[in-house]
């Protein structure tokens, strides 16, 4: 896959700010921020808020989901703590609503551990997972993680030579742990080109990615001209799509 605008290079570097040297940058920088609101069937059902801001001790990822609707409508939030590498220091997700469960990960010695509270004042149960600090967090509704996902790609199999920026073709495979379903797996993430695309009704050329995982796949937009943020996600067996709005 390759992008001819040299350009590009300093570009996806700014994106990849989230995982690169935050002790030179300026503490409190906001690296990436917004809203993605959610289709099923074309009809909005949900919007989740977000912000990726860089810190002089690495990057902090707070994201809420919010469904769309009268009634009872579900409502979760997740904050997520990174070292300037990449590596986790903590992932909280807690329901507001309907209930009240809280979920805690952190990284022990080999280990990631999960301590689940169900209702608040119990004591937490504890899920240990034999993976390692640098094991991407890729929780379930929240989209942003997806971006972060892209961008940690980005960084570590693309490079710019003569001019092009080019990334290794084939998908690459990332071991990620999902707090909220408790459980972890593999999945891969593959450039597949550059594709036309309507983003709220104009259309765009734009790098495509494929996401893979045991769960089906995805399809994701990034925004070669703004940071390579992640602009769109199909997930066609859910009759599903993200748009960042």
């Amino acid at each position: 896959m390759r992008w001819r605008n040299a350009f590009l290079l300093s570009t996806v570097l700014l994106a990849l700010a989230a995982f690169g040297n935050a002790s030179n940058k300026e503490t409190g920088q906001n690296v990436d921020s917004g809203s993605f609101g959610v289709f099923v069937n074309g009809q909005r059902v949900a919007t989740e808020s977000f912000t990726i801001q860089q810190t002089s001790n690495g990057s902090i990822v707070k994201s809420q989901l919010k469904e769309e609707g009268a009634g009872d409508k579900a409502s979760q939030t997740s904050q997520m703590q990174l070292t300037p590498a990449g590596e986790l220091i903590r992932y909280e997700w807690q329901e507001l609503s309907p209930g009240k469960t809280q979920i805690e990960l952190v990284p022990s010695e080999q280990f990631l551990t999960e301590r689940i509270t169900i209702n608040p004042g119990e004591k937490p149960t504890e899920q240990p997972f034999l993976l390692p600090a640098s094991t991407v967090v890729l929780d379930n509704n929240f989209f942003v993680h997806r971006e972060l996902l892209a961008w940690r790609y980005l960084a570590q199999n693309c490079k710019a030579e003569a001019g092009k920026f080019q990334c290794v073709s084939g998908p690459i495979s990332f071991g990620v742990v999902i707090p909220e379903g408790r459980t972890s797996m593999r999945v891969s993430l593959e450039p597949v080109g550059n594709e036309k695309v309507q983003i709220r009704g104009t259309e765009r050329q734009l790098p495509r990615f494929t996401l893979k995982s045991e769960s089906g796949e995805w399809a994701l937009w990034l925004d070669d001209q703004d940071r390579f943020k992640v602009v769109k996600i199909a997930i066609p067996a859910e009759k599903t799509e993200v748009i960042r709005d």
